[in-house]
């Protein structure tokens, strides 16, 4: 299987070839996206959230972070692992940035770091790149700009709102400015089909949608865990997804229980006749 390189990716954008990652917060389901062949395996902050019941996202701390980090480095070959910074060291300064990329490098493995928000930022995305960090810059509409902008963060739905055409020039140079600063990639948010080509056509680095992304980028990151359908809502509701893991994990270990009660052997345990 090819090894990922930055410079893969951006022979990937000059040849039109689309760019896939998924979000992953443990070793067996990044093990299992490098097997597919994915490009980047990304280690999101939004983990205290989808994985540990947080109600608030900003209580992840760094150290979580690390810990979350090695286990998905430990089951990823191939791609490239990013991981996001917990809410506080860019916030902190370009110091404690550096810091704190440093520490995901020699502490956890990763290739790159995932900066939300980086266009707030571009003297930290310049100081990561100088520190031999590559950086994976955020930007577009984020809940505190569609705010002050006066546009919604999220349709009806719950999903990502699209960027209105007029709001082109502006995420142009954004991404730009970010280009400059030394960014690898980008990571625009709520694109929308028109501003995305338009951005995507901008720079020469590869521009990637996470929230909000679409087939106008050069690729997209999508949560493992959305992707099969594995949260206890699809219990209830069956979801627009690959797969329902929630179902199949409920199901057999409906089953598990069954045989249990029943003084049965449990399938797949040492003894069963």
């Amino acid at each position: 299987m090819t090894q990922i390189t930055l410079p893969l990716l951006y022979e990937k954008k000059r040849n039109g070839e689309k760019i896939f990652g998924v979000v992953a917060w443990d070793t067996h389901m990044a093990a299992i996206a490098d097997r597919v062949g994915v490009d980047i395996v990304s280690v999101g902050d939004t983990v205290g959230k989808n994985m540990w019941g947080h109600d608030n996202p900003l209580e992840v701390t760094m150290d979580e972070m690390i810990v979350v980090t090695k286990a998905v480095r430990r089951g990823v070959k191939h791609a490239l692992v990013s991981a996001d910074f917990p809410y506080g060291p860019l916030q902190q300064g370009v110091d404690a940035a550096v810091r704190a990329a440093i520490r995901f490098v020699k502490e956890a493995g990763v290739d790159m770091i995932k900066l939300d928000g980086a266009a707030d930022y571009p003297e930290a995305v310049t100081a990561l790149t100088r520190a031999g960090v590559p950086v994976w810059a955020q930007f577009g509409l984020t809940p505190q700009t569609a705010l002050s902008l006066g546009l919604p963060y999220e349709n009806q739905a719950g999903g990502a709102a699209q960027l209105p055409a007029e709001m082109t020039d502006r995420m142009i140079k954004e991404a730009q400015m970010l280009e400059a600063a030394g960014a690898a990639l980008l990571d625009f948010t709520n694109s929308g089909p028109v501003v995305g080509p338009a951005v995507v056509a901008s720079v020469k680095i590869p521009v990637i949608g996470g929230f909000g992304g679409g087939p106008w980028l050069d690729g997209r990151v999508r949560l493992a865990q959305a992707a099969v359908g594995y949260s206890v809502g699809a219990l209830d509701k069956a979801p627009d997804t690959y797969a329902n893991v929630a179902r199949v994990i409920h199901d057999a270990l409906t089953e598990c229980a069954s045989d249990v009660r029943a003084a049965r052997q449990i399938k797949g345990q040492p003894g069963r006749v």
